[in-house]
């Protein structure tokens, strides 16, 4: 029988999707489910961007330029320009989400064996757009004792080899909310300009900044311009993960030209997508406003919730839609997998992410679970009820 390939067989499950056959199963016994394992937001689309793909009239579903429909990148720059940050269409690559984006970055700058620094906890597929890549990650840990701050310069410094080429962060990230100050970019600046290194700044959930607290852009940073490469996505900020719309942002030249030649090599992204994408600019500041207030009272709910139960821990995060909750466990991927085959309560049960699927460093997250606060107030309160029913129950609890 032929072999699976060496990149088939290092390729992680994902902690978000990996349970979904359990759930699956728990739906069939007649037990309602409240996913909180997922970022899908419930939130509705804006309807100018659906609009754009009910009154397309075109006679043709054409391929668009490899680095996207000129028109959608131009008025992507003018929507940089809002935020403060000044680019032109060329410098942007439009890809299949802001995955194809992250792959288009990690093949682009480095090559098989070379390696990028991460915070972690950080969203698990990175490892594998790695994998995919053939680069290697190198963790540097954040606790959530500190809230996930930044981790020390030193620790960064410690990790760095010649093979080093990177540091890639979420800000504000995913999985913990955790919202990065201007002063921490600024450490990683100095880093990047001592050492030579790429700074690659996924910065999707941009307009997901709580308590009065302003989102900072890595491209803000002075005199590291050619250094920096932004990620970003329509999937959170319009409640539309399945357009499959992303892009890559750099004002360096060499990178950018690089990076068409394996957008050109994909042919194009989503066509319908990008429309949409584009419609979507027009969406109004009070429609991103509710949303705001919305998710600000989902985030209250949980982080209030779990902090009330015995032996659990939540730190508050300052934006994104997710929080990394330590509970008092033994292990996480038991404990989710528990909750949807063994566990209900009055009928009803969760679905976590295990946070151990968010570290690269083998034996982290094993008390920890993800939280995706995507649901409306009366379910998350509802689901928090059963969260805390099934800690007093779980046989593998720790307190």
């Amino acid at each position: 029988m032929p072999s699976i390939s060496v990149k088939g067989r290092m390729m992680p499950e994902s902690p978000i999707r990996k349970l979904v056959p359990f759930a699956d199963l728990a739906k069939k016994r007649g037990v309602k489910v409240y996913h909180l394992n997922i970022g899908q937001p419930d939130i509705p689309t804006p309807e100018v961007a659906l609009d754009a793909i009910r009154n397309f009239n075109g006679k043709v579903v054409e391929y668009s330029h490899s680095a996207g429909i000129p028109s959608y990148r131009i008025k992507l720059a003018e929507y940089y320009k809002k935020h403060n940050i000044h680019i032109t269409a060329d410098d942007i690559i439009i890809g299949a989400g802001a995955s194809e984006a992250i792959l288009f970055a990690f093949q682009s700058i480095m090559d098989p064996d070379d390696e990028v620094i991460i915070p972690e906890p950080f969203y698990a597929n990175y490892n594998g757009f790695a994998i995919n890549a053939g680069i290697r990650v190198k963790p540097i840990f954040s606790s959530i004792e500190s809230g996930f701050a930044l981790p020390p310069i030193a620790d960064f410094e410690k990790s760095i080899t010649s093979k080093t080429k990177a540091i890639l962060v979420c800000n504000p990230n995913n999985p913990t909310g955790y919202l990065y100050s201007e002063e921490e970019l600024e450490t990683l600046r100095q880093l990047v300009l001592k050492y030579d290194l790429y700074l690659i700044a996924d910065e999707v959930y941009r307009e997901f900044c709580y308590d009065g607290h302003k989102h900072y852009s890595c491209m803000h940073l002075k005199g590291i311009e050619n250094n920096v490469i932004l990620i970003d996505s329509v999937s959170k900020r319009y409640s539309a993960c399945g357009m499959r719309v992303g892009c890559m942002i750099s004002k360096n030249k060499e990178v950018m030209s690089t990076a068409l030649k394996f957008a050109q090599a994909r042919l194009s992204p989503p066509s319908f997508g990008q429309i949409a994408a584009e419609a979507a600019i027009q969406t109004p500041d009070s429609y991103f406003e509710e949303v705001l207030q919305e998710y600000l009272a989902r985030r209250n709910v949980v982080v209030e919730s779990i902090n009330k139960m015995d032996g659990a821990f939540c730190p508050t995060p300052k934006g994104a839609f997710y929080v990394v909750a330590k509970l008092p466990i033994d292990d996480s991927d038991r404990f989710c997998q528990w909750l949807l085959d063994s566990f209900e309560f009055e009928m009803q049960t969760v679905m976590l992410a295990p946070a151990s699927g968010f570290y690269s460093t083998p034996g982290r997250g094993k008390d920890e679970v993800r939280i995706s606060y995507v649901l409306n107030v009366n379910d998350l309160k509802q689901s928090m009820k059963v969260l805390k029913e099934a800690l007093k129950v779980y046989p593998g609890r720790t307190i």
